[in-house]
């Protein structure tokens, strides 16, 4: 892949996310859509931005038993994601399950630990150790239950990748180097997460919310 870049296009608006995906496509190398985007829009809307000819990465972190978890990934039949998410912590069987049932093109990437939480925040729901060892836990569950890689910081995707070599890394929460840091709690800069193991950087605000989304991507492509 020439441009690791996943453009996070988090909105509900479809005519707002076609106009952003239309100005950055030539420095981005796919679209990811989220929870706010498919509640909105729904599998007419993922199709419409699939006409932009951009891999999508449809982000919605399925988390159920695994029956439910493989029945809602069948019903995705048709939209063909480039990447799907599922939670790590949802367990082997339902992480199994969600790889049988996804099309064959499509990586199936488990979520680890959420950018959004700290040690702290961890231990309010039980999980014991620091997100760093969360992380690698759950990392060696993603790589015995058969699918393609994981989402994590870019704080601890160096030794997620150390002990996973042949695994696939979606890095959220990067900031350039100039930039705010908004809701995330581990963030790291793009090129630094690119040396430590990532195999593709997801990035929203920094090029959704520039004055000038085109040279904001350009600019953080120039840095890769």
């Amino acid at each position: 892949m020439s441009n690791r870049i996943y453009v996070a296009l988090d909105t509900p608006d479809l005519e707002r996310a076609k106009t952003l995906a239309a100005r950055v496509r030539h420095h981005v190398g796919g679209i990811k859509l989220g929870l706010e985007f498919f509640m909105a829009n729904g599998r007419s809307g993922v199709h419409e931005m699939h006409d932009l000819g951009l891999p999508i990465f449809l982000d919605l972190k399925f988390h159920d038993i695994p029956n439910t978890v493989a029945k809602a990934i069948m019903a995705l039949r048709g939209l063909e994601p480039a990447i799907l998410t599922v939670h790590a912590a949802g367990g082997r069987a339902m992480l199994e399950d969600a790889k049988a049932a996804a099309p064959l093109g499509t990586k199936v990437v488990a979520v680890t630990t959420l950018t959004s939480l700290d040690g702290s925040d961890l231990k309010s729901i039980g999980v014991n150790g620091d997100p760093h060892e969360q992380v690698l836990r759950l990392t060696e569950l993603a790589m015995t239950s058969g699918v393609d890689g994981i989402v994590c910081s870019g704080e601890e995707v160096g030794a997620a990748h150390k002990l996973w070599p042949k695994g696939f890394f979606v890095v959220p929460g990067v900031r350039p180097p100039n930039g705010e840091v908004g809701d995330q709690k581990r963030i790291v800069t793009p090129r630094a997460a690119l040396d430590a193991g990532a195999s593709i950087l997801v990035i929203g605000r920094p090029i959704t919310g520039a004055e000038d989304p085109d040279t904001a991507a350009r600019a953080i492509e120039a840095t890769l």
